[in-house]
């Protein structure tokens, strides 16, 4: 299971919060998936070729982990089976870190995540970068703006490529092409 953690609605949809959703929908454009439905507060779609489920939890981000634990919960998966795709404000833009497991560094959707099923699953954070002064909420919930939009381009690639190897060959063998990503 991938998941992509955002907030529904078009006013979030470029946000730097909504980078989860980004990157899944990236994910879902190779895929071929054109069968989303809405489920279990997510939108969510089963790609069996690939044996995997794509979710984007429509809860808004602080209640994440509603939804990834029924939805978990009746496709009997695991955590360690599941990959959180999240922004975090702790790494630049243009950089990655993936892990197989750990804490919420502050994150409220992995927070609420973490509350439902515990910390055993992999999460891979996209860099956002922190801003130089103001409220941080602001930050995550303004757009990227326009100078920043091709480094965005090829972070979304590369974020996809992991997930796609995490589900291919796990996470040993995603971990370090991930992390060594650089997009600057």
């Amino acid at each position: 299971m991938i998941v992509g953690l955002g907030n529904p609605g078009r006013a979030y949809e470029a946000t730097r919060h909504n980078v989860g959703f980004m990157v899944l929908d990236e994910v879902a454009r190779r895929f071929g998936v054109s069968n989303w439905r809405q489920k279990d507060q997510a939108r969510q779609a089963l790609v069996r070729e690939r044996n995997v489920l794509l979710v984007e939890p429509t809860s808004y981000m602080n209640l994440s982990g509603v939804p990834v634990r029924l939805i978990s919960s009746w496709y009997r998966t695991p955590p360690e089976r599941i990959l959180v795709i999240s922004d975090d404000m702790d790494l630049p833009l243009g950089r990655l870190r993936m892990r197989p497991s750990g804490g919420h560094g502050g994150h409220n959707g992995l927070r609420s995540i973490i509350g439902t099923i515990g910390e055993n699953f992999a999460r891979l954070r996209v860099g956002v970068g922190r801003p130089d002064g103001g409220d941080s909420i602001d930050y995550v919930l303004a757009a990227f703006p326009a100078a920043q939009h091709d480094t965005l381009a090829r972070v979304i690639v590369a974020a996809a490529d992991g997930a796609e190897r995490w589900l291919a060959e796990g996470i040993d063998a995603a971990l370090p092409s991930v992390n060594a990503f650089r997009a600057d």
